[in-house]
């Protein structure tokens, strides 16, 4: 029996935890006739808008079944919102979906703990068909744990109408031509560079895509301790520092989480974004005018990256059924798959045989950043040590430690953390 997918109420900021875990599928899951495998699988908002994922998912389970008789997929819908805690709570369980969306940060820990299933045969005849980084940054040990279905890239997004106010011609797109221009954007009455510092906003769309322009890293190579209290970090986080006192961050930074449609940017009260999405740009366009919006290309310092991931779907080691789930993600990976979700979701394809075709001007340029895509470094404990670093970095914009203060701090927790994890 069909159960189909589950709506998630309300805004993707805003929704609330679903209650219960569902246990994994498999012959004997609720609802399916005795000679079905069911295969359950959480997915996430990654179609923002909540009616066009309900629509876009239900006509995915009618395709996959379709062409894979005797398997009841069920699709459901999960919130962002303590999807690690919720995640955690499921393995620890042995519960939880058969599949599930993961991203790089969060594979390692769930190898770790044993609840992913290795997934490298799925993509065994295409895997030279995709992004290679794509393919790495979903690998632990060597081996695939997850494969990926879409792939996101973050870049920089500008007022046009601010550029012109401030008298700039040529938006700032490196370190030093962004500390030049804060003194015409105050003097035209507006903030420079957008910035989330609130506690919940993710590093991987604040912090650390200046930590790699400057060189830094925010683990050792051998991952057992933290490299972001190095000089690249100091020197980093002392630019975020100096652009906050000058007034070329909001202070509205503070509290913003990754929010931009009611927060400095989408109201104009900045002129640039730096970690920005598609989804973004379009965004922004309602409030700014289409005509107003540019996208440029990451930041650069010493180097030209940006933050940028594959999402993929790995498979729940305490699976009923690993066989038809990996059917599942064999059938994700499919090039028709492959264009239509990341359509719908407004990311890119990490397929290279399979591109997304650029419906404007604004997509074609987020597909050109994908070369300075990166997405971080695979770590067990990369979530938690985000957690500790982010507290520390609010010390700092409110003036209580110095940045090299600030960083030490978090170091020593998070190599405590990292020596307890041995």
């Amino acid at each position: 029996m069909k159960v189909g997918v589950s709506r998630v109420a309300g805004s993707v900021a805003a929704v609330a935890v679903v209650a219960g875990l569902s246990a994994c599928g498999g012959s004997s899951g609720s609802g399916g006739s005795s000679d079905q495998a069911v295969v359950t699988v959480w997915m996430y908002p990654v179609i923002a808008d909540e009616k066009a994922a309900t629509t876009y998912w239900t006509q995915i389970e009618k395709d996959f079944e379709a062409a894979n008789g005797g398997i009841d997929l069920r699709i459901e819908q999960q919130p962002w919102a303590n999807r690690d805690q919720k995640l955690a709570t499921a393995f620890s369980g042995n519960k939880g979906p058969d599949v599930l969306l993961l991203g790089p940060d969060q594979i390692p820990q769930f190898v770790t703990s044993g609840s992913l299933e290795p997934v490298d045969k799925v993509l065994e005849a295409d895997k030279d068909k995709f992004l290679p980084g794509a393919l790495d940054a979903l690998k632990v040990d060597g081996k695939l744990y997850a494969v990926p279905i879409y792939h996101t890239v973050t870049t920089t997004v500008y007022n046009k109408k601010l550029l012109a106010k401030a008298g700039i011609t040529k938006p700032p797109e490196t370190w030093d031509e962004i500390k030049a221009a804060v003194p015409k954007f105050k003097q035209a009455g507006v903030a420079t560079l957008d910035y989330s510092a609130s506690p919940e906003a993710s590093l991987n769309l604040s912090f650390y895509p200046l930590l790699w322009q400057a060189g830094g890293k925010v683990f050792a190579d051998d991952g057992k301790s933290v490299a972001f209290n190095q000089a690249p970090g100091v020197e980093a986080l002392t630019f975020l520092k100096d652009l906050y006192d000058a007034g070329g961050i909001p202070k509205s930074a503070l509290s913003n989480a990754n929010v931009v449609a009611d927060q400095a940017l989408g109201k104009q009260q900045v002129a640039m974004g730096f970690t920005n999405t598609l989804i973004d740009a379009k965004t922004v366009a309602s409030s700014w005018g289409a005509a107003n919006v540019v996208v440029g290309v990451p930041l650069e310092n010493k180097k030209r990256v940006g933050f940028g991931l594959p999402g993929g779907l790995a498979v729940n080691a305490g699976s009923k059924d690993v066989d038809a789930a990996e059917k599942f993600l064999g059938f994700m990976t499919q090039p028709k798959q492959e264009i239509s979700l990341a359509t719908a979701s407004n990311f890119l394809s990490p397929r290279t045989d399979a591109p997304v075709p650029a419906a404007d001007d604004q997509a074609k340029k987020f597909e050109e950043a994908l070369q300075y895509a990166y997405s971080g470094e695979v770590n067990p404990a990369a979530r938690q040590v985000m957690t500790l670093l982010s507290v520390e970095i609010q010390a700092v914009l409110t003036g209580k430690k110095t940045p090299q203060q600030a960083l030490d701090s978090a170091a020593k927790q998070s190599n405590d953390l990292l020596s307890r994890q041995r």
